[in-house]
């Protein structure tokens, strides 16, 4: 594991991360490598900053950025050494690109997009994404990440997360073994058993970035502020499958979350 005598997570970073399903890390990457960044994803908009009569959509998406700004964000010696502790050195992916940009213009209108929902990480073949599946093992899916390329305040659309909720998901989840649930299976209920859960916002400057564990129950949310929110939302992919079954019991924070959901049923 990099940097052992410093580590990017303290004990109680990662004790956080297990009990609550998320951690904050705030200037994960410089303020200047999101402005680049921001430059380059307002020219793929078609919007002109200084001109508000061009925001005409609440929400324009775009993806796959590989930029030099990009892989910087992506590969912070602080990021990659939280990747370390969260995963386990040598298990994750490094990202080339940071997948998908909701960019959240201000708006009276609602998209339709802002249901409570986890991002499921298998059986992508299939055209209704509704479809698409995660299971308990969280096959394809090694964290769920947000970077954030502009400041977030709480008018600005920033995402909502129900704290603690990766347990429930696990426990829904581990009866179906390592075929999981499909999307629609999941939500079938509106993922109430996450529904009493505290709330909290995912705020920060713009160089902010959350760490999720993949079964974070989260929902995107209408923008009512002055200033487009640029955020990132990719995957860290595993290079190897997580286990729930380690024979020396030397889980990952992020096994060790699911293994202690389950246990705990």
């Amino acid at each position: 594991m990099r940097n052992q005598s410093n580590p990017a997570l303290s004990a109680d970073d990662i004790a956080a991360f297990v009990r609550d399903g998320f951690i904050r890390i705030d200037e994960a990457f410089s303020e200047d490598t999101a402005a680049q960044a921001r430059a380059i994803l307002w020219k793929a908009t078609g919007c002109d900053p200084d001109d508000r009569s061009t925001w005409t959509q609440p929400v324009v998406r775009l993806d796959q950025f590989s930029q030099a700004p990009f892989r910087e964000a992506a590969n912070t010696p602080k990021l990659c050494g939280a990747f370390d502790q969260l995963v386990g050195a040598g298990r994750w992916c490094p990202r080339g690109t940071l997948g998908t940009f909701p960019v959240r213009f201000p708006s009276q209108d609602s998209v339709g997009d802002d249901g409570w929902h986890i991002d499921v990480s298998f059986g992508y073949e299939h055209p209704d994404f509704m479809e698409w599946r995660a299971n308990v093992s969280s096959k394809g899916r090694a964290l769920l990440m947000l970077f954030l390329f502009s400041d977030v305040g709480v008018n600005d659309a920033p995402t909502r997360i129900r704290v603690g909720s990766h347990a429930d998901i696990a426990r829904q989840l581990a009866p179906a073994g390592e075929a999981g649930l499909t999307l629609r299976e999941l939500a079938a209920d509106g993922f109430a058993s996450s529904s009493e859960r505290q709330e909290e916002l995912a705020l920060g400057n713009a160089g902010t970035v959350y760490l999720c564990h993949p079964f974070l129950v989260h929902a995107a949310q209408q923008h009512r502020g002055t200033t487009p929110r640029f955020m990132a939302q990719p995957p860290l992919m595993p290079r190897e499958p997580l286990s729930l079954h380690w024979q020396d019991g030397g889980y990952s924070p992020v096994e060790q979350a699911i293994v202690d959901a389950i246990s705990d049923e």
